[in-house]
């Protein structure tokens, strides 16, 4: 009973959320607070982090009833792939824009999963990419290049 307690799905994940929750209640427990209409730095995290730590205890309760075990192995691939990813999206957007960082995560994201299709990938990259141009480029207005050295 005790190690099928340790493989239940629901429980990890309910513990990875309290802590979440609680790591942020920690952090912001000294930023100003403010109320509703007007927000101190410290409202949003704190009512983040509440609400994590609730959604949390939920989740620890609905694993500890149902005992679902975890299914599935962990992917080694996905473990080494989608951390380069990251970094290679950070040091892409710092020295080779917008566009390549977007296209080289996305591309790096799908190389972590079992079923990588170049060309579905491409497409996908490019449509996903020039969304993220129109919403966080033009419409949020934030100041990345494009390009580096060219827009």
């Amino acid at each position: 009973m005790r190690s099928a307690i340790f493989k239940s799905r629901d429980l990890w994940a309910g513990l990875l959320l309290i802590a979440i929750g609680a790591s942020a209640l920690a952090i912001a427990r000294n930023y100003p607070f403010g109320n509703a209409l007007r927000m101190g730095p410290g409202f949003f995290p704190v009512i983040l982090g509440a609400l994590l730590v609730l959604f949390g205890i939920a989740l620890l309760v609905t694993g500890l009833r149902a005992m679902q075990p975890i299914e599935g192995r962990w992917s080694l691939r996905a473990l080494i792939v989608l951390p380069l990813a990251l970094v290679a999206f950070d040091a892409l957007m710092e020295h080779g824009g917008f566009v390549p960082a977007m296209i080289v995560l996305i591309v790096g994201s799908a190389l972590a999963g079992g079923e990588f299709k170049i060309f579905e990938v491409l497409v996908f990259s490019l449509g996903l990419t020039a969304l993220c141009v129109a919403v966080f480029i033009w419409v949020l207005g934030l100041p990345y290049p494009l390009l580096a050295g060219f827009f």
